[in-house]
């Protein structure tokens, strides 16, 4: 059922509480996919990053070949939010200092310093590079996996591309505004009626980004093209919080596709395993009654550290076992 998800969908996110095993789920579903044949592109937003311990690889904001298989592969970054803001107001500074006399330049180097600080300038940056990701992958992946922070932080960040895109929208009718008094101020002037360079450029800056982050937002809430796949594990607080999850995402248009139950316990390896599984059966009785028809997939507790390609193969198996 999950290799049909991820054959199915251009964007999968992968979320839950902190400590189910997100990463090791997203990582062997993009290694599943792979062996299928897919190109994928497994993107970790956690500023934990824990992408590169789980494929045993040093990873960075730029892709890195992890997995390859036939005509399928793996390509692998983790986000680096600071990397994203500094190249985002190195561009910012760049535009600035050839517009602005040179006089104005120091002080323009201190707002800008203190706008890399302000709040929200981290989860800005970590969707604008969801984004660029977004953007540029087509045509080059078949999927997108998404390896997200724990759920209250991906939730905020799911519901910022539609803020931000109205947001500049705003910011584009007031630039439209004030350019229409600007032209008829020139008009009786007799200057030049000519957009001035610097509305012109501001005015590029802000359509790519509004369009960036439109496309992103129809792509996420396209129940075709993107799916949210939650995991969990068979406890009273990861099984609440996934409830929660599931309720959220359907009220920000977001479809949560699928529930992994991760790290179920054994029934027949001795009495203490055997009373814990029978208290994971009840957490997870509350789980279904809450969300319906939304298919759950049961995986076992594995020995070992999931650590290294084996490893995530052995969960891919579990996951979306290869067909005969």
């Amino acid at each position: 059922m999950l290799l049909d998800l991820a054959r199915s969908r251009r964007i999968l996110f992968v979320g839950g509480k902190g400590g189910v095993g997100k990463t090791s789920v997203s990582s062997a579903l993009a290694l599943a996919r792979a062996r299928d044949g897919g190109r994928v592109l497994l993107v970790s937003t956690d500023p934990a990053h824990n992408l590169g311990h789980a494929w045993d690889r040093e990873l960075s904001d730029e892709s890195t070949r992890v997995f390859s298989a036939g005509q399928g592969h793996v390509d692998a970054v983790e986000i680096d939010p600071a990397a994203t803001i500094d190249r985002h107001f190195a561009t910012v500074a760049a535009t600035m200092m050839r517009l602005l006399p040179e006089r104005l330049h120091d002080s323009a180097h201190q707002h800008l310093d203190q706008a890399k600080m302000a709040p929200g300038s981290h989860e800005s940056a970590v969707l604008e590079r969801i984004a660029e990701l977004v953007e540029s992958s087509r045509g080059t992946y078949d999927l997108v996996i998404f390896d997200t922070a724990p759920s209250g932080h991906t939730l905020r960040l799911l519901s910022l591309p539609e803020k931000l895109t109205s947001w500049t929208e705003t910011l584009l009718a007031s630039r439209d505004r004030s350019e229409r008094f600007a032209a008829a101020a020139r008009s009786v002037v007799g200057t030049k009626d000519d957009e001035p360079t610097a509305d012109a450029e501001l005015r590029r800056t802000l359509i790519a980004r509004r369009d960036r982050f439109a496309l992103l937002r129809s792509l996420v809430t396209d129940a075709d093209a993107a799916a949210f796949l939650v995991v969990s594990i068979a406890e009273r607080l990861p099984v609440a919080e996934s409830i929660d999850v599931v309720a959220q995402l359907t009220t920000l248009g977001i479809d949560p596709a699928a529930v992994v139950v991760n790290r179920r316990s054994p029934a027949d390896a001795g009495e203490l395993l055997a009373e814990r599984r029978a208290r994971e059966d009840e957490h997870l009785a509350r789980l279904h009654a809450a969300i319906g028809s939304i298919p759950v997939t049961q995986v076992p507790l594995l020995a070992g550290d999931l650590a290294g390609t084996d490893a995530l193969a052995e969960l891919a198996d579990q996951l979306a076992p290869v067909p005969g």
